[in-house]
């Protein structure tokens, strides 16, 4: 039996309709919506420690409205952002009545749970999503250019020089560098995740401290995984990058102070005709 992991819910294909699928992001709505709109059998993600009003796992009830067994595995027992991890460290720590109909529970390995998922295959169904998720927007904040996204795969062209705000985690998809975001952005702020195993939940900043892109990430007891608006509005700093507290980022502070440093910085390094 192959049993299918992923990275992100963003990176199964097409071609996994009407089958259960391991994917390593964390269980917000965009997650959900994600999974409907694939025609998905069953999904397990990564809970993200959780969070603020359960952020972290809010996909498993959502999906439950349409009777998906989903369930999350935990943060502290494996990688986020890392399918491959998640599928052989990965213990489950929630899971909807329907997965539970199925027999999977709390403290259950992921891959027999994923396994179960897959003995019982459904078809797939032509579920409409109205779930709110994959909100983007453009602000002017303290005359600067900055971009609010719900998931950090929302980032695209155009986008090079801005200052990002996300919803999504901080870990590094499969642990590889280069996908800590895709364009050459000035600054972006991520969920922490709550940390978890080997602090996945805030392993995409320094790759791009290499990159000489300020970044750091918000607590995820204080924003809402997977809605950038809230880690724009509610967000507090729980890590930075070098090149983020050089520019006047600390642990401790507001993301709009954390930004608003960044541009007060920013304009400063501009009159001396240097920049982040």
């Amino acid at each position: 039996m192959t049993l299918l992991c992923f990275d992100s819910i963003t990176h199964v294909p097409l071609t996994a309709r009407g089958q259960p699928v391991l994917a390593a992001s964390h269980g917000g709505l965009y997650v959900a919506d994600a999974a409907l709109r694939l025609g998905l059998s069953g999904l397990i993600v990564n809970d993200a420690g959780v969070g603020r009003e359960r952020a972290g796992v809010t996909a498993l009830d959502a999906l439950e409205t349409h009777a998906l067994p989903a369930a999350s595995v935990s943060a502290h027992s494996a990688r986020i952002g890392d399918g491959s991890d998640c599928l052989t460290r990965g213990v489950i720590s929630f899971a909807n009545a329907t997965a539970r109909r199925i027999g999977i529970e709390p403290g259950m390995a992921a891959r027999t749970a994923l396994g179960l998922m897959a003995k019982h295959q459904r078809q797939p169904i032509d579920a409409v999503s109205t779930l709110v998720s994959g909100h983007r927007e453009a602000r002017n904040f303290a005359g600067a250019r900055v971009v609010i996204v719900d998931s950090n795969s929302m980032i695209g062209p155009g986008e090079e020089g801005a200052l990002v705000i996300t919803g999504s985690h901080g870990g590094l998809l499969g642990g590889r560098g280069e996908s800590a975001v895709s364009r050459a952005v000035k600054a972006a702020v991520y969920n922490d995740a709550d940390g978890g195993i080997d602090g996945a939940g805030f392993s995409r900043l320094a790759p791009l401290d290499a990159r000489g892109i300020a970044a750091a990430t918000v607590s995820a007891w204080t924003a809402l995984i997977g809605d950038g608006r809230s880690t724009f509005e509610e967000g507090y700093v729980t890590h930075v990058n070098r090149r983020a507290e050089v520019a006047g980022g600390e642990i401790g502070i507001s993301c709009k102070t954390l930004v608003s440093r960044l541009i007060e910085w920013q304009s400063t390094q501009t009159s001396a005709g240097t920049s982040i």
